[in-house]
């Protein structure tokens, strides 16, 4: 009697488990930056294969010199490689699955998010990526298309990358994480302070638009679940923990209730906020800009999220993400 190969008996839901549990392997450009060396870790962490890209510019950087070796003691294989040499580029996005960038998209650090079209380029070329993670992670461009200047540059800029990313028939995921916990909670949500005062704190506008704040680890354990999972293939993942969407008055009711005492408050209207702002040299306008859109105007959470889009906290109910009351303890 003919018998049915096993395989052919498997049922799709088997075959599905069975290609998750092939892990990806991932290729992390800007590993040693504030959001890429946590994205190496948890690559690592949830078992991929991982590449870290390191530049030959990186000179006499004894810090991050360190940090990759550390990477590399931990199991990651480092790749040299160079915007400034395409053929770089390609040789290293073809050793792996997935290519996760994290070059930094902040004026006042620096801004590369379109050297990022070089490596659309290499991608293409090489053929080989199944999915490619473009530097995102904070604000969705796409509902940006209103941001004032000079701060809207960020989001231009991003959307420049994600059209030739399209364009290029290269699948992707975009990630929309928000506000950093360490820049926004550390500060209780005031621009240029990331350490929390006991003393007083000043309110934007009347305190009460909501934002969403998520630890930066958190961000990257979400970010490397997405690499394998096919219901984020070409969509946005929005992180969106729940207990993280809070207005800075909530923000600061926390610290009130962890130090045991009630800051002393003043409020900057927006009108006040604007004037302060033009002051500023022109990168830290561009960081201005995005405070102002955030905690004036409540752009994380004005909208709803569509079919474009996945959140972060239901997809994945196993990861334990930090509670903005916790991520503020660190502070005591």
């Amino acid at each position: 009697m003919y018998s049915i190969p096993r395989e052919l008996e498997r049922t799709g839901r088997e075959r599905e488990r069975d290609q998750m549990e092939i892990k990806s392997k991932v290729l992390v450009i800007g590993g040693t930056g504030y959001l890429g060396k946590r994205l190496v870790k948890a690559s690592l962490g949830q078992g991929h294969e991982t590449y870290v890209l390191y530049r030959p510019e990186i000179g006499v950087d004894i810090d991050k010199v360190q940090m990759l070796l550390s990477f590399k003691e931990q199991g990651a294989h480092l790749v040299q490689g160079s915007f400034n040499d395409q053929r770089s580029l390609v040789d290293a996005v073809r050793l792996v699955d997935v290519v996760i960038c994290a070059v930094s998209g902040v004026h006042i650090r620096s801004h590369h998010i379109l050297l990022q079209l070089k490596l659309v380029d290499a991608i293409k070329e090489a053929g080989n990526v199944k999915r490619f993670l473009p530097s995102e992670f904070g604000t969705d461009p796409a509902k940006m298309e209103d941001a004032m200047e000079p701060g809207r540059v960020t989001f231009d800029d991003k959307m420049v990358v994600r059209k030739a990313i399209e364009d290029a028939g290269i699948p992707f995921t975009y990630v929309s994480a928000n506000c950093f916990a360490g820049y926004f909670l550390g500060g209780l949500c005031q621009p240029g302070h990331i350490i929390p005062s006991r003393e007083h704190v000043s309110i934007l506008g009347n305190g009460k638009e909501k934002a969403i704040y998520v630890d930066e680890d958190d961000i990257a354990t979400y970010t490397i679940k997405t690499v394998d999972d096919p219901r984020t293939l070409n969509k946005t993942l929005y992180v969106r923990p729940p207990n993280n969407i809070l207005s800075q008055r909530e923000v600061v009711q926390i610290w009130e209730k962890l130090i045991g005492k009630e800051l002393r408050k003043s409020t900057i209207s927006s009108e006040e906020f604007l004037a302060a702002m033009r002051e500023q040299d022109y990168a830290e306008q561009v960081g201005l800009t995005h405070y102002y859109h955030v905690c004036y105007e409540g752009c994380l959470t004005n909208f709803e999220i569509g079919d474009e889009g996945e959140e972060a906290s239901e997809l994945y109910p196993e990861v334990e993400y930090t509670t903005v009351e916790k991520y503020m303890k660190r502070y005591l």
